[in-house]
């Protein structure tokens, strides 16, 4: 009975937040989704590996469907043995994206018990930081793995925190759950963040071991992160190898190439240029929304009411009310430094103040580790604003340069934030009741001191967005009063919500107020600041998420509606491309129906990529379309209807070619692109291949042929005849890791060619060609995987056991 008085609280708080998620997100309890952009792009991209398995059984691990061909690891590709997604799923039972938004509430919830706060304390400290906007309008986007890897985040950072504080059993296991279970989200940018905190951490710690001379306690904590680190990664080894392995293929690596696509020189060989990597970078100014939501315009697409400028700028246009409704539904009010946001990144006016207030209420030091890290990632979320710090990151911390969007690396701030602020409320009822109000006073006049000169500097801000420029070209002469109108709204948000954030502060500083003079007893208080906090954020958040966003579960099963165009396309039984002019390789709409050019990912294949760049954009792309047998293009018409452009000139699955081009550097294979004829000729890199001698020419007579018998996404079967041996090229992407080529089941090496495509050498006479795709990765990835699950379930075993005797022992001493 007494162990069950112990749990109860925690299973009131876990019932507490499935009801809150659940609430929340309600329209997932009719049986909608909410519709999201990224999640509809991926439901493209994935459709023909999902299609396979669900025919099959089996995993391809290879698409053709998006980009020419790629692997499936960044895909939703499912792998043996991968017991770490099962534990995920398992904690993941609530409909999507509440089950993300309960993943919050319980991370955080695990972190601040960590801390030493009371249940009440943490379960509200946890919606503080689920309802954080940025968390929120992430999952409205469909930035899934990002918000699933937020979501481990807290816990990751509470076992670290209990092994350093020697509650080495307890913490350990923690961290070795919660360390697979980040991992597992496949967001290394996330991961790599919580790194960067975790190492302030450590380093925090070992300066007070090595103080207090401490060199065992040193020792065994580092030796926990050690194995608890080893298997961890070892559990997720399949997924981690793998997506090592497709790094160097992908726009995440180093460039060969040398120069630029108009021909002057690269200054950099990373893949991701400087302006690329810190296109989002957080505006100096811009980071005072964290206490005031709309202080630089709120959003893109801002929802604008009648009494706004824009409005009444409309009317007095000729405008109907109905039409000028419309058209205020998405007013570009944002004027941040960034190119655009979909909601500011609001963490609460109420939290903020309990942040302050942790400075004069905490006295444990360990607040300054969260402290250090809201401050680092504060300076490193303003990117090229704050060029001092961030080039030195760039340029000299290991894989800090692989990562773009600088300004999501707030979700540090936003993580360690609202942790000191529940540590200063928790804190703040432990003191005498005049040092409360002493308290209360300097951070009263600290946080509305912030709000008041923010108010005094209005005057001297001109409000004037990155984009206005183009507002007043695009609308033509009514363009200037439509960006005057746009500016006086943007001012009226600046200043009502300055008041907004003032009105939660004073009542905030109210109630710690009658706390502090005994009108209030502590635990109505914390509700009743915990109510405050609420209702600050969700206002907010129900601006840019909320009911509207969901739709019926058919729509996101099926997010792209068949046109005309694709209609026809289908009924061509043969094995080709698609490249859809509109959106081409930033959409994958057309890889829902057809084996597309393009796609919509973070990571493409770079050489893929480069095509677009160095040829497709400059208007050489038929030469490119033939050879990857792109065999129809999607174009509109006037009236804006898709068409199906037949090309007839496409290569075709595969053929022979005459001579060979040879070069020594990539610069050179891409510069013979632009000239070269791909039917007959073939450009190859000596140096990158220097174990395959091909001759200079090959003989091909008029009945030379090959023809593909058998498709697949992870199989092809050709049938070939030559009377002459031959250089077969294949209009397929050139993957070095897993693709097998046998000829009459005899296997032959596989190259490049054409700086993308795969070739193979033929001898003459009639042959059977296959190509399969049985990437080794897979199966020593899950050979690890399997080993390192068998260790973690013996260690879990061995350490509950060791608990259990321990309290035996305990106890029989004490009786």
């Amino acid at each position: 009975m007494d162990r069950f008085k112990r749990f109860l609280p925690h299973i009131l708080v876990i019932a507490g937040f499935i009801v809150i998620a659940l609430a929340y997100f309600s329209p997932v309890l009719k049986g909608q989704v909410i519709f999201q952009s990224d999640i509809a792009q991926y439901t493209g991209m994935a459709k023909e590996q999902n299609d396979f398995r669900a025919k099959t059984g089996e995993e391809p691990y290879w698409t053709n469907s998006s980009f020419g061909g790629m692997p499936t690891y960044q895909l939703g590709a499912k792998y043996p043995f991968n017991y770490v997604k099962d534990v995920d799923s398992i904690l993941r039972f609530l409909p999507r994206p509440a089950d993300y938004l309960f993943l919050y509430f319980i991370g955080f919830y695990v972190l601040l018990l960590s801390l030493g706060t009371k249940p009440l304390h943490s379960f509200i400290g946890a919606l503080m930081f689920g309802f954080s906007t940025y968390l929120i309008i992430i999952l409205g986007v469909g930035h899934n793995a990002k918000a699933h890897a937020i979501a481990y985040m807290p816990m990751v950072l509470a076992g670290v925190l209990l092994v350093f504080r020697k509650h080495y059993v307890k913490g350990g296991l923690l961290t070795l759950f919660a360390a697979s279970l980040e991992i597992s989200t496949n967001h290394f940018q996330m991961t790599y963040y919580l790194l960067l905190l975790l190492i302030v951490v450590a380093i925090y710690y070992s300066i007070l071991y090595i103080k207090n001379k401490d060199w065992k306690g040193l020792f065994v904590a580092f030796a926990i992160f050690i194995g608890t680190g080893i298997l961890s990664i070892g559990a997720n080894a399949t997924n981690l190898m793998a997506t090592a392995e497709y790094t160097q293929f992908s726009t995440r690596s180093n460039s060969e190439l040398t120069f630029n696509p108009d021909g002057t020189p690269r200054e950099s060989s990373n893949a991701m240029t400087y302006e690329y990597i810190t296109q989002y970078s957080y505006g100096i100014f811009e980071s005072l929304n964290l206490l005031v939501p709309r202080l630089t315009g709120g959003a893109n697409d801002e929802k604008l009411n009648q009494s706004s400028n824009l409005y009444s700028f409309f009317i007095n246009l000729g405008a109907s009310p109905a039409e000028a409704t419309e058209m205020v539904r998405k007013a570009p009010t944002y004027w941040g430094d960034q190119p655009g946001v979909a909601a500011p990144a609001y963490i609460g006016a109420v939290v903020f103040f309990l942040f302050v207030l942790s400075f004069f209420s905490e006295k444990r030091k360990l607040k300054y580790i969260f402290i250090a890290g809201a401050i680092l990632s504060l300076l490193l979320s303003w990117g090229k604003n704050f060029p001092l710090l961030t080039d030195i990151f760039i340029n000299y911390v290991p894989l800090y340069n692989k990562f773009r969007a600088v300004s999501s690396i707030q979700t540090i701030l936003e993580m360690c934030v609202p942790a000191v602020a529940v540590l200063g409320l928790y804190s703040f009822f432990k003191l005498e009741s005049k040092e409360q109000l002493i308290a209360v006073k300097k951070t009263g006049l600290i946080a509305g001191g912030i709000l008041a000169l923010l108010f005094v500097i209005k005057g001297t801000l001109s409000f004037s967005g990155v984009n206005d420029g183009y507002y007043r070209g695009v609308y033509g002469e009514i363009g200037p009063g439509f960006v005057k109108a746009l500016i006086e709204d943007r001012k009226a948000m600046y200043s009502a919500d300055i008041l907004r954030s003032f009105i939660f502060i004073a009542l905030t500083a109210l109630v710690l107020y009658l706390a502090s003079v005994k009108k209030l007893k502590m635990n109505y208080a914390v509700i009743m600041i915990g109510c405050l906090a609420i209702v600050d954020l969700v206002s907010v958040d129900k601006k840019y998420v909320n009911d509207t966003n969901f739709v019926s579960a058919q729509i996101m099963k099926e997010p792209f509606a068949i046109t005309e165009a694709d209609k026809e396309i289908l009924n061509d039984p043969s094995h080709f491309r698609v490249y859809e002019l509109n959106g081409g390789f930033n959409s994958a709409r057309a890889s829902y129906y057809h084996n597309s050019l393009g796609g919509y990912h973070a990571a493409k294949p770079r050489r893929m990529n480069q095509l677009l760049e160095y040829q497709i954009s400059n208007k050489n792309y038929m030469p490119v379309f033939n050879m990857l047998n792109v065999k129809y293009i999607i174009q509109q018409d006037e009236q804006g209807r898709d068409m199906a452009m037949l090309n007839p000139d496409a290569n075709g699955n595969a053929w022979f070619v005459s001579s060979v081009k040879k070069v020594d550097s990539a610069d050179e294979e891409m510069k013979a692109l632009s000239s070269l004829d791909t039917k007959k000729d073939a450009v190859f890199n000596t140096v990158a291949f220097n174990h395959i001698d091909l001759k200079n020419s090959y003989t091909v007579d008029s009945l030379a042929s090959i023809k593909l018998l058998e498709y697949s996404p992870n199989k092809l079967v050709y049938q070939s005849e030559n009377n002459n041996d031959g250089l077969a090229v294949f209009s397929e992407v050139y993957y070095p890791h897993g693709w097998i080529a046998k000829i009459d089941d005899i296997e032959t090496p596989i190259f490049s060619v054409d700086y993308v495509l795969r070739a193979i050498e033929l001898p003459k006479g009639q042959h059977k060609i296959e190509f399969s795709f049985e990437p080794k990765v897979i199966k020593t990835g899950s050979h690890i995987a399997l080993t390192s699950a068998i260790f973690i379930l013996l260690i879990s075993m061995t350490a509950v056991a060791y608990s259990i005797r321990k309290k035996q022992k305990k106890k029989s001493r004490e009786e």
